[in-house]
């Protein structure tokens, strides 16, 4: 983080905390007098924090409404030949249980499938699109899909390797690794995303979390996952339509690239940090 996004994240945090509209100008006048760029970011950031207090409070009764709704899957549930055994995460669209391959071969996966009341048309046809861009790739770096199908229920599911992993900073952090030895881990990364751009598929969404790292045979190994929001360029990954509302966020802000946070109404500069200074900035 610069030290002019460091200043926008302090300008910020003292301006919440001003109730008045007329005081809370005031003090912007003041801070970000003679520096304009400073005032803009500021402003779209305290835009974003408005508007995301308006969509928590609209999401609230939906949100209570189906907090108590049972889960249809759950562990011991069995799908096809896979038996639940353990929920492990949980995405804006899906949640990814450890499961049991029951034949014709026994093995430890990975499944994914759409929440409960989240089998909207945008949502499947997403999560399709997901499944379809992990199908394309073949890379020692990109969780591999094994199989796909639908519940009893309607609800699509596919199943890939299960990645005993974790973050990526936290690996190196617990490692220890010098900068040098990050910097080593992190080719792999690029290597997997160059593989997905050659095939056309974009991650968009690429941040510590999605990116696992564990060790096979006493060498770390990268696995880039969760495709959710991937976009393809030059193909169709659904047969169903998906459209990106024009001020809709696709991503996570704290890793967006600046030309992306630039094209939509949402800007969170103060938080543009990369994942190579996330992974890195420990040992420097």
């Amino acid at each position: 983080m610069n030290m002019q996004q460091d200043k926008a994240k302090s300008v910020l945090l003292n301006a919440l905390e001003i109730g008045s509209a007329s005081v809370r100008q005031a003090y912007l006048d003041a801070e970000c007098a003679g520096n304009e760029a400073l005032r803009c970011e500021v402003q779209d950031l305290l835009y974003y924090h408005d508007q995301m207090g308006v969509l928590l409070e609209s999401s609230a009764p939906a949100l209570a409404a189906t907090i108590n709704e049972p889960l249809a899957e759950r562990p011991g549930t069995v799908i096809g030949p896979y038996k639940l055994m353990e929920q492990i995460g949980e995405g804006g669209m899906g949640l990814v249980f450890v499961a049991e391959q029951q034949e014709p071969i026994r093995r430890k996966v990975a499944l994914k499938i759409i929440k409960p009341s989240m089998d909207t048309r945008q949502v499947i046809a997403r999560f399709e699109a997901e499944r379809q861009a992990l199908a394309l790739m073949d890379h020692p770096n990109i969780a591999c899909v094994f199989d796909a199908g639908t519940t009893a229920s309607g609800r699509p599911y596919f199943v890939m390797e299960l990645v005993k992993g974790i973050a990526i900073v936290e690996y190196c952090d617990q490692q220890q690794l010098t900068a040098r030895e990050r910097l080593e881990l992190f080719l792999s990364v690029c290597q997997a995303v160059q593989h997905a751009h050659g095939k056309g598929i974009i991650h968009r969404d690429l941040k510590p979390s999605n990116i696992l790292v564990a060790p096979h045979d006493g060498v770390p190994v990268v696995k880039v996952i969760d495709f959710g929001v991937a976009k393809a360029i030059g193909q169709q990954l659904s047969d169903k339509t998906i459209y990106t509302r024009f001020t809709q966020m696709i991503g996570t802000p704290l890793y967006m690239s600046p030309s992306r946070r630039r094209s939509t109404r949402w800007t969170w500069t103060f938080a543009a940090t990369s994942i190579v200074s996330a992974c890195c900035c420990t040992s420097c």
